[in-house]
């Protein structure tokens, strides 16, 4: 899945209007049960079922019944509806558990990063979100808000504190890429892991045997298979090292 569109493409101002509920300009009559919410609750389904690129105004006139000039009185344009889809979807996971004695930020560190990579698989067009620049709705701000009360025991400097949680982001949204590419290539394809990889054995079985790569030939046949959860172990090295630099910090 490739990066087809950016957060706070649109008017900024607008976005943040909406989301913080300072500027719905409802008027002129819309029809009646037609709201905000219900213009972010289905472009979200849509986009959770087809794809974010399957998300417009026209679609979703027919969606809701209404006229697609009503949708515009809510929101002024597909721009800014994609603020207000992140912004729902990012509140989704609700508070994360406050820190709580001396391993209470590795609790909630795993709990965020095992959120986040949930929130991918329930809504990969996510991934196909250029997110640099975020519009911070009540969502992105109180998830950061559970974050920073979470993990303020670990003794950090503010900066340290949110590259804790850039990285561990990025870990989370490279492995949900992954993740999310292996479903598609199976979609798109029509052909199963297993199909794909018997395709290339005859081949790779003379290669291996060759001499040529004898580390890679001494792998055992679990090296690659599906029974290790490399999502936990990455995540658990990761929060070990943080330990680590947690430890070095209190004992200054």
């Amino acid at each position: 899945m490739t990066t087809t569109e950016s957060s706070g493409s649109g008017d900024v101002s607008r976005s943040m209007e909406l989301l913080w509920g300072t500027g719905e300009r409802a008027t002129r009559g819309p029809k009646p049960g037609l709201t905000l919410d219900r213009i972010v609750t289905a472009a979200v389904e849509i986009a959770d079922a087809e794809g974010l690129a399957a998300v417009s105004m026209r679609r979703l006139s027919t969606e809701l019944g209404a006229g697609t000039m009503s949708l515009y009185r809510h929101v002024p344009g597909r721009a800014e509806l994609v603020d207000l889809m992140l912004d729902r979807v990012q509140g989704e996971s609700g508070r994360l558990p406050e820190a709580s004695g001396s391993t209470g930020w590795r609790k909630t560190v795993e709990t965020a990063a095992r959120g986040e990579l949930a929130l991918y698989q329930a809504h990969p067009w996510l991934l196909s979100v250029n997110q640099t620049r975020p519009v911070l709705g009540p969502g992105a701000v109180g998830g950061m808000e559970s974050m920073l009360a979470g993990t303020r025991d670990m003794g950090l400097t503010d900066p340290e504190l949110v590259s804790v949680i850039i990285m561990v982001s990025g870990y989370v949204s490279g492995v949900a890429r992954t993740q999310v590419h292996s479903v598609e290539a199976r979609q798109t394809t029509g052909i199963s892991d297993d199909e794909f990889w018997r395709a290339q054995e005859p081949i790779l079985s003379a290669v291996m045997t060759s001499g040529r790569y004898p580390l890679m030939a001494a792998l055992g046949e679990d090296a690659f298979g599906p029974d290790f959860d490399h999502f936990e172990f990455g995540l658990q090295r990761l929060l070990d090292g943080l330990e680590v630099l947690v430890e070095q910090r209190t004992k200054r």
